[in-house]
């Protein structure tokens, strides 16, 4: 199962750039003996319209051109907040049904349109707390990697 990420607003080159980089080719390099692949980011460039709703609205629309295909995972302050094990396991549930791919999405400054964040196949809250796309997307990426090394039994993890 490929997993994507799918991001609105540009990461400029620095070190928090470097960071998602780094979890990711760990994702990677542990997921693939698990038939977890890709741990790909797209980034789309944020909308410029006049007021929130309607950026939030483009950015939707450009989200689910991209995002057509498979499972589709909302990150939003208002979803559901689950331990790192449960993420893991709902993780390794997909790909035990043979979905193809799981898209993690995150949204620009205004955060998800709510039609698109409807549509969701889950909508997972890293806090109730609003974060900067950028620490999301940190934390995405430890999340995957820490997943990758929950599934194939590597002492990285320590918690529930």
């Amino acid at each position: 199962m490929r997993i994507a990420i799918a991001a609105i607003g540009r990461m400029k080159a620095g070190p928090e750039r470097e960071l998602v980089a780094r979890y990711l080719e760990r994702a990677a390099a542990t997921g693939k003996p698990l038939a977890l692949t890709g741990f790909d980011v797209a980034e789309f460039a944020e909308s410029r319209a006049a007021t929130p709703d309607a950026r939030k609205a483009d950015e939707g629309r450009v989200l689910a051109e991209h995002t057509r295909e498979g499972i589709r995972v909302a990150l939003d302050e208002r979803g559901k907040s689950m331990g790192s094990a449960a993420f893991a396991n709902r993780i390794a549930h997909w790909r035990d049904d043979g979905r193809p791919v799981i898209t993690f999405i995150i949204g620009g400054a205004d955060g998800l349109d709510p039609t698109y964040v409807v549509g969701a196949d889950l909508v997972l809250s890293f806090s109730p707390l609003t974060w900067p796309h950028q620490l999301v997307r940190i934390m995405l990426a430890e999340q995957l990697y820490r997943t990758t090394t929950i599934l194939s039994g590597h002492p990285y993890h320590r918690g529930d």
